[in-house]
């Protein structure tokens, strides 16, 4: 699967389609545990009122009650010790905290646990229709406990039951004219029978009984039937989610992929020799980033290539000269009739040789700046110090120029003229910056420095003819002569200022050209933080 789409909406099925298998495991244990509340909820008051009625009794008072109440409602019922039950201790705790325990025993069938009080007894009971058979107990249990009051007093009575015994529906005593009864149940009810009918909805059934010489009517319900959720609404939502999933991953993803097409294109033409293509860049989300980071990659690379055929063509043309000179100094030492003769040619080509050991020196280093990050060693360097070491170095290579160091200023807080800084490095673009200084000189060469408090500055300035403003932008590009001629007099092969410029940056500052406003001529000036990092 070549497609990204198609890889997403793969997961995405066979996540949906474990999920489903765990749902539907989930949905039956929800409904068993909900089938197990509902049957709790409808047993809870009826069964706590009979418990508590047996409570004060004595044994032989208890099991008549018991076989009396089972002849009535058609519950087989008996009175056992709670260590027969054989409950573990999750539900022997529930029975002690006054809960009623319902264990399914079949299809339709449950057997009923109830604590009396805190004797170690328990009311079994084998319920067979739980809602019909315990809506008849409960009309009957009611009744019973409500006729021991005046009339009157009767529905006090019965909402003490309800709030103490938490009956899980509703009980009310109402007149036999606002019963929503037909005629032909009123009768019954009148009768002193039990009735039950469908709420409106037909969806739960209601329970009235009759109070004998009383207007009451006993009403028990709404009951509601157990609801379990079928497991075909769980493949349908299944269904659906996925179709609605799979389209929005289709509307989401088609775009992406059709930009990472883009990506792909582009890498393409430039494995192809298309230096110059690029990858168009939209938003800001990962796409986009992934564009920007290839397009500098890409200008990065044209760049490199740039600089690289510009180096070979400028190295073959430097190296074409020296050699030229070679080979004829070497003729012209085959024919030399004198040691005089033959020395001043043997001078000329040991110039040659270090001309070309020059080239071939910045050449290095310019590559090695150019292709990454060098190894840096940062320390503290004194610039008076080094600026008097290049100084004296390069003052003596020509008599004609007075290199000087200028006036310059210390950093205020005490820290003198120490920075942070690859004194290697530095050292090497100072030594290009003054070298090239004095080739152009007339008479003077000034380097001096200032240090702030978070960057410092160091100014070469030169009293020759200076730059062109316009060549400013250019004057540190690789190989660039401003004047061929002049330059090959003064000697330099282009390469001087451009590792001074990647010296620079590595030092995360700049290098950038002016005039100079003292001397007149050109003002090289070199700008970096004071601490590195």
């Amino acid at each position: 699967m070549n497609s990204i789409f198609l890889r997403i909406y793969a997961g995405m099925l066979a996540v949906l389609v474990l999920v489903a298998l765990l749902g539907v495991g989930a949905l039956q244990l929800l409904n068993d545990m909900r089938v197990d509340q509902y049957r709790e909820r409808l047993a809870q008051g009826t069964f706590r009122l009979m418990a508590d009625n047996l409570t004060p009794m004595v044994d032989i008072e208890r099991r008549r009650a018991v076989a009396v109440w089972g002849r009535l409602l058609g519950i087989p019922m008996q009175v056992s010790s709670l260590p027969e039950a054989g409950l573990d201790s999750s539900a022997r705790n529930n029975l002690r905290r006054g809960q009623v325990l319902v264990q399914q025993t079949g299809p339709h069938e449950a057997r009923i646990y109830s604590q009396l009080g805190e004797q170690p007894l328990l009311l079994v009971a084998d319920v067979q229709q739980v809602s019909e058979q315990l809506a008849r107990a409960t009309s009957f249990l009611l009744i019973d406990e409500l006729v021991r009051y005046p009339w009157d007093e009767q529905p006090q009575r019965l909402a003490a039951l309800k709030r103490d015994k938490r009956f899980g529906f509703d009980l009310r005593l109402v007149r036999l004219d606002q019963a929503d009864l037909d005629p032909d149940q009123r009768r019954r009810v009148d009768e002193g029978d039990t009735v039950m009918a469908l709420g409106r909805g037909g969806d739960s059934i209601y329970v009235f009984s009759g109070i004998v010489d009383t207007p009451w009517v006993l009403e028990i319900g709404p009951l509601y039937q157990m609801d379990p959720y079928p497991a075909q609404w769980l493949v349908l939502i299944g269904a659906l989610s996925l179709s609605l999933i799979g389209m929005m991953v289709y509307l989401l993803v088609r775009p992406l992929e059709q930009r990472l097409r883009d990506v792909e294109a582009a890498a393409t033409l430039i494995a192809s020799g298309r230096l110059d293509a690029r990858v168009p860049t939209r938003g800001t989300d990962s796409v986009a980033r992934l564009a920007a980071a290839f397009n500098a990659m890409a200008e990065h690379l044209q760049r490199s290539l740039g600089i690289q055929r510009e180096m070979v063509r400028a190295v073959s043309h430097e190296l074409r000269t020296p050699v030229a000179r070679l080979r004829f100094g070497l003729e012209m030492i085959g024919d030399a009739q004198t040691d005089a003769a033959r020395r001043k040619y043997m001078e000329g080509m040991d110039n040659d040789i270090q001309d070309l050991d020059k080239l071939v020196d910045e050449m290095l280093t310019y590559a090695r700046l150019e292709q990454g990050a060098p190894a840096l060693n940062f320390q503290q360097v004194d610039l008076n110090e080094l600026i008097d070491q290049v100084v004296t170095e390069l003052a003596p290579l020509r008599a004609s120029v007075r290199v000087e160091h200028g006036p310059s200023r210390d950093a205020l807080d005490g820290g003198g003229a120490c920075v942070e800084a690859e004194l290697r490095y530095l050292h090497r673009a100072l030594q290009n910056l003054v070298s090239n200084a004095m080739r152009h000189a007339e008479s003077r060469v000034r380097v001096s420095y200032q240090i702030g408090s978070q960057r410092c500055r160091v100014d070469v300035e030169d009293d020759g003819p200076g730059v062109p403003e316009e060549a400013w932008e250019h004057i540190f590009t690789p190989f660039l002569r401003l004047d061929d001629s002049r330059t090959r007099a003064s000697g330099g092969h282009g390469l001087g200022l451009s590792i001074v410029r990647r010296i620079t940056y590595w030092h995360s500052g700049r290098a950038q050209i002016s005039r100079s406003e003292s001397l007149g001529g050109a003002c090289f000036t070199l700008i970096w933080p004071r601490k590195q990092g």
